[in-house]
């Protein structure tokens, strides 16, 4: 979840493009991004104690609510019990495909536009201004380009450019926090989190993926 937006060919390599064909930040990006994936990996299995899933999913998933799943999937199940038994297998799995993929579209869709929509409203009235005058430091020029990757919400095929423009303004590091810290924490994101995962295990993710960012383009 964490790597799958940096770690790809296409994000790498428009990350090499962006910086002049230079490997090196798309080098530290990738290594970014795996450090912070280990370090949320081992905190979820030895230190994690409070429940990743929101009640209701997690009451699913442990059996709790399976009389009520079974119930709710009977009906469906039973009118296309027939259809079944005499259509082709393939054809029983493409309609299958078709109809989790409505449901998927139509239950992460609307935060994905609701998530657009505000990004949109932060790059149009954020004053970027004031921000790129706050980074007179190395570190308090960390916290600015992290707090702007959330902000303005950016895919990680296009964020290396705008990163590459402010590389002057802020140095290595702070460009480096940016590139890793946005694909893993933006709006869209955090709304489709929050649909199948709780606050407070999104406050914690959130919290330790920033600390790790900050401390690895801090010694960057």
């Amino acid at each position: 979840m964490l790597t799958a937006p940096i770690i790809n060919p296409i994000v790498i390599f428009s990350t090499f493009i962006a910086f002049g064909n230079s490997a090196k930040f798309a080098f530290l990006r990738v290594l970014g991004s795996l450090l912070v994936a280990m370090v949320v990996g081992i905190w979820l299995a030895y230190f994690n104690k409070q429940e990743v899933l929101k009640t209701r999913l997690a009451n699913q998933l442990s059996g709790g609510n399976e009389q009520s799943v079974h119930s709710h999937h009977h009906g469906h199940d039973h009118a296309h019990h027939q259809t079944e038994k005499t259509s082709h297998p393939l054809l029983r799995q493409i309609r299958h495909l078709l109809q989790h993929s409505l449901d998927e579209f139509f239950d992460t869709g609307r935060y994905l536009i609701i998530g657009a929509l505000i990004a949109s409203a932060m790059q149009t009235y954020l004053p970027t201004g004031l921000m790129l005058t706050l980074g007179s430091t190395k570190l308090l020029a960390v916290f600015v380009m992290l707090l702007l990757a959330l902000t303005l919400s950016l895919c990680s095929e296009a964020d290396a450019f705008i990163g590459s423009s402010l590389l002057s303004l802020f140095g290595t590091g702070p460009v480096v926090g940016f590139l890793v810290f946005g694909p893993m924490v933006d709006i869209k994101n955090l709304l489709m989190m929050k649909r199948y995962f709780s606050g407070r295990f999104i406050a914690s993710l959130v919290g330790l993926v920033a600390i790790v960012v900050s401390i690895y383009a801090w010694v960057v």
